[in-house]
């Protein structure tokens, strides 16, 4: 049996499989053995990896810069998304998020009109450096911890325990890929290499004498959905073995995990422990009912989790 250090995880079914798992493909007697190089896991980010209520950080941070124009021009404050920002609208906000991955993309439209402008011009590396400087300092509105204090220490441990058994994690996420490189390393000791998310459209300029990439106010790739597979082949060129999300918009991540020459472990995290967190399925409801159905794991936070955030704040 494969020793590990989940000590954060209680002793129950869910953790079985994942050890079950890592045994099947890590025993080279076993059918279901699978070579170093073709053990790749893939990770959603917002609320996989961290906490994403009442709002993603990335969206803080994006509203923020929201607010001070609205500070600046009080004609904003009467349309969206400045309004909910202005106003900490956070229902509006996290509504329109849910309602995106129950298939009504209306409110994120607003929210990405808004949003598409403050990329304009803006140095890729500089973007970096802001999200890293964001994550460590500016705190989780509900929880008060910083954005840096609501990974979920159950999962750091499951990257590490999957490493340490020759896998080869990557982070697959919505959210801005720059802003992911910023934080990955310092949050998960992922390398940047292995971060795959959403991105606008680039340009090539020279400043003071000195090449760089910079953001220009047009969308790439939303990085969710049916695009999230199409990302890992483009990046990784193989398929994931293991996969794990929370949302609608990770389901598609989870049916490509396998196939039938690879056994796959899908992973979907239950947010059901308003105590420690919050308790929602909103947004979730379709990867639910394919987990129930096609006997994905359930990782409930209540129930699997010893522990759900580090022991800082």
């Amino acid at each position: 049996m494969t020793t590990h250090n989940l000590a954060s995880w209680n002793d129950t079914p869910t953790c079985q499989a994942i050890l079950n798992f890592v045994d099947a493909v890590t025993d080279e007697t076993s059918s279901c053995y699978v070579p170093p190089a073709e053990r790749v896991a893939v990770f959603d980010n917002d609320g996989t990896l961290w906490c994403e209520k009442p709002l993603y950080a990335q969206l803080d941070l994006l509203l923020r810069k929201l607010v001070t124009q609205a500070e600046q021009d009080p004609a904003l404050r009467a349309r969206q998304p400045w309004q909910a920002a202005y106003h900490k609208d956070y229902a509006w906000l996290g509504g329109a998020i849910t309602r995106y991955y129950q298939g009504d993309h209306t409110d994120v439209r607003l929210m990405l009109n808004g949003i598409l402008a403050l990329a304009d011009g803006r140095d890729v590396e500089e973007v970096e450096a802001e999200a890293a400087a964001f994550v460590s300092h500016e705190r989780n509105p509900t929880l008060g911890r910083t954005y840096a204090a609501v990974v979920y220490q159950p999962m750091l441990e499951l990257l590490r325990f999957l490493e340490s058994h020759g896998f080869t994690c990557y982070i697959v996420s919505g959210s801005g890929r720059e802003f992911l490189r910023g934080i990955a390393e310092a949050l998960y000791a992922i390398p940047r290499e292995r971060v795959i998310g959403s991105t606008v459209a680039y340009a090539y300029e020279v400043r003071d004498g000195v090449g760089t990439i910079v953001q220009k106010a047009e969308l790439d790739v939303v990085d969710d959905g049916p695009n999230k597979p199409i990302q890992i082949w483009g990046v990784v060129g193989r398929r994931p073995i293991l996969a794990a999300g929370n949302s609608n918009g990770d389901l598609a991540m989870l049916q490509y995990a396998g196939d039938l020459a690879l056994p796959a472990l899908r992973l979907l995290l239950l947010h059901d422990d308003a105590e420690r967190e919050f308790a929602y399925t909103a947004g979730a409801e379709h990867a639910l009912e394919a987990a129930h159905t096609q006997g994905w794991t359930v990782i409930s936070m209540r129930d699997d989790w010893r522990q759900v955030f580090p022991d800082v704040g």
